[in-house]
């Protein structure tokens, strides 16, 4: 159980840390730089994140929806395969009704995802993550889906994002860098100052094209693809994320 933690003593550094900075303000002493990284001394304002693979268990329910985890993972990797290589946008239930005929399965079973959807939950950790960073840095979305499924998804996270992100709204499917830049455009930051968080390692190709920081939330243990950039921290929980967002620049 310990790995699925966010580390404990991290999460009482920052609050000790917020609540110094607090305290300091409310006795009216202005020289808060050495009691907290401020936002203009923390090298990342902003923390996007992959929504359906990196902070939402989206494989339990295309498992369950195909009626088992052998089916479900062929359809999702061939689902993942597609979209990774399609560029620009298809629409979303297309390429998943095709990734569906590719490995036996109907129409049906496409429309049974839709209707499960409401059924993604986050992995554990990351509603806790998420309410800790969204202290310090705003928070946003970048995933490979339809606007309305997007919009649906995001909302089961845990947390309000500033800015989501769909390949239907941007044009293109990542890791076309075109996604992740409208999402640093959206925050009104620039890349060297926001950082990504992968649920695959396919992200990389994208986010070392826009120059962003990338941290891979690589929860079932996947293989990074021939080629793929390297990240900072590669883990199966998102344990290190807090730290590494608070480095100072």
């Amino acid at each position: 159980m310990l790995p699925e933690l966010i580390d404990l003593a991290t999460l009482c550094m920052l609050d000790y840390t917020l609540a110094t900075a607090r305290s300091l303000v409310l006795c009216g002493m202005t020289k808060l730089s050495n009691a907290m990284p401020i936002a203009t001394s923390r090298k990342y304002q902003a923390i996007l994140f992959d929504l359906l693979t990196a902070l939402l268990d989206s494989w339990s329910v295309w498992n369950e929806t195909a009626g088992s985890e052998e089916i479900g993972r062929k359809w999702r990797a061939e689902y993942l395969r597609r979209t990774y290589g399609c560029g620009s946008y298809r629409p979303y239930e297309t390429l998943v009704l095709e990734a569906a005929e590719s490995v036996g399965l109907n129409a049906t079973y496409v429309d049974a995802l839709a209707e499960n959807w409401a059924r993604l939950a986050p992995w554990s950790g990351v509603v806790p993550t998420l309410t800790l960073l969204a202290r310090t840095h705003r928070l946003g979305v970048v995933t490979n889906c339809s606007e309305q499924l997007g919009r649906r998804a995001a909302a089961l996270a845990g947390v309000r994002f500033s800015v989501v992100v769909t390949s239907e709204r941007a044009g293109f499917y990542k890791p076309d860098p075109r996604p992740y830049q409208l999402a640093v455009d959206e925050l009104g930051s620039t890349a060297d100052r926001v950082l990504f968080v992968a649920g695959s390692a396919y992200d990389l190709f994208g986010t070392s094209r826009v120059g962003l920081d990338t941290y891979w939330h690589n929860r079932i243990g996947l293989p990074a693809p021939p080629g793929a950039p390297s990240p900072l921290i590669e883990s199966r929980t998102l344990a290190q994320l807090p730290a590494l967002a608070m480095r100072a620049v």
